[in-house]
């Protein structure tokens, strides 16, 4: 099968003369294009899979781009992962064939990915105490043979992802797409879940207000959200370029706010949320705070700091971003008491009081009609054209580009 693998010799491209540091990493990056071996049954009752449509997670862009922040780290998530791999977990598929011990898949189906390599997956009875309550991202034995380490799909050398032809799945880690919903809506389940996760185990408060910082996939996935659970909340959405606030409008926002100036920012949500204002500082603190919580999908030096001085006292920053250590001035954090808690992807959520898999409930409000992201796809490539897709990435400014996907 034709694949793109990372952890390989790159072929051979020139550095870029250019001042984009995402371009000139782009140039270096240890992925390329080729032939790779196809995917076998990894245990009986796993599957195999031909991607349909498959996106580029903000975490993947991060580790081709080598971009993970500014602060060198030991970052202990390495010794999750194998190499080399084929990256990729934002999944719509067929099944194209079944191990002798896969249940309830026809060879045909078409499936999304929950991409976890947990208990289930990996052939481990009894299951770890997270994954028999559901936290799948929080599985004990992710390190756990005979597969490979890897958290997820693509981040195991055996578990290979989406940027292929042809991928490997247990039975338990797909779910069938309803004919009526299109690959162009069924991609984001994935997205959609991480961005469930984070808003339902950190719910607003009622009539109160919230910040979602970054209006990407996981802050767009967040804002039709919370407009959906909970429409008595004033959403406020900080973004980067024109077509991130364009989408966040559609999707209900209340008020977006232009990333920079950090003052004019600070300024115009303390106004927009009632908190009030001191110090001639830089950037000053809104004490009392009037934003109850801030889905932080970004979590950068600037969103960090933005951030803590805006929420109100106890309030909450839920850290949805991936991007690397960073130094910050977090003094608000302890003086107003904030909660800052991480929010690790999905698995078996509560939704309207109804427990079930993130990706279940995404297909359901699909159906019903209470979510629409399909603006938010805005590129498709073929794999060839994979330094393509990654161009119009780096440049979203100028691209416009929100989520890009492959066709394999």
């Amino acid at each position: 099968m034709r694949a793109l693998v990372f952890g390989i010799d790159p072929e051979p491209v020139p550095v870029p003369e250019t001042d984009n540091p995402l371009l000139r990493a782009l140039a270096r990056t240890p992925m390329r294009l080729t032939e790779w071996p196809d995917p076998p049954f990894l245990l009986p009752d796993w599957v195999v899979l031909r991607p349909r449509l498959t996106g580029i997670c903000g975490s993947d862009a991060k580790q081709v781009f080598f971009d993970w922040g500014e602060v060198g780290a030991d970052n202990p998530m390495i010794d999750f992962s194998s190499f080399p791999q084929i990256l990729g977990h934002e999944v719509v598929a067929d099944v194209v064939a079944l191990g002798p011990e896969a249940e309830g898949l026809t060879v045909g189906d078409r499936v999304v990915l929950n991409p976890w390599l947990s208990c289930g997956p990996r052939g481990v009875s009894p299951p770890c105490p997270s994954c028999e309550h559901g936290d799948l991202s929080l599985c004990w034995n992710f390190r756990t043979g005979p597969i490979a380490p890897g958290i997820h799909s693509g981040t195991s050398k055996d578990a290979t992802g989406g940027w292929a032809e042809l991928m490997p799945a247990h039975d338990s880690m797909v779910f069938k797409v309803p004919d009526v919903i299109a690959d162009e809506l069924a991609v984001f389940a994935d997205p959609f879940a991480v961005s469930l996760h984070a808003v339902t185990r950190h719910p607003p408060a009622p009539g109160g207000k919230v910040l979602v910082y970054g209006a990407g996939t996981l802050g767009c996935c967040a804002v039709a959200i919370l407009r959906a659970l909970y429409p008595d909340v004033e959403v406020g959405v900080v973004a980067r370029f024109p077509t991130q606030a364009e989408l966040a409008r559609r999707l209900g926002a209340h008020r977006v706010f232009a990333h920079e100036p950090l003052l004019g920012l600070v300024e115009e949500a303390a106004a927009w949320s009632g908190g009030v204002l001191h110090g001639r500082h830089a950037l000053p603190m809104a004490y009392p705070g009037g934003i109850d919580v801030v889905y932080d999908t970004v979590s950068k030096k600037d969103s960090l700091e933005v951030s803590v001085r805006l929420l109100k006292a106890r309030g909450t920053l839920v850290k949805a971003g991936v991007h690397g250590p960073t130094s910050w001035e977090w003094t608000p954090l302890y003086f107003k008491e904030i909660s800052w808690v991480g929010s690790n992807a999905f698995g078996v959520e509560e939704v309207e009081g109804v427990r079930k898999h993130g990706i279940e409930h995404y297909l359901d409000f699909v159906l019903a009609g209470r979510v629409d992201l399909r603006p938010m796809l805005t590129h498709v490539f073929p794999l060839q054209e994979w330094r393509r897709a990654f161009e119009v990435l780096a440049t979203q400014g100028e691209s416009g580009a929100i989520k890009v996907a492959f066709r394999p």
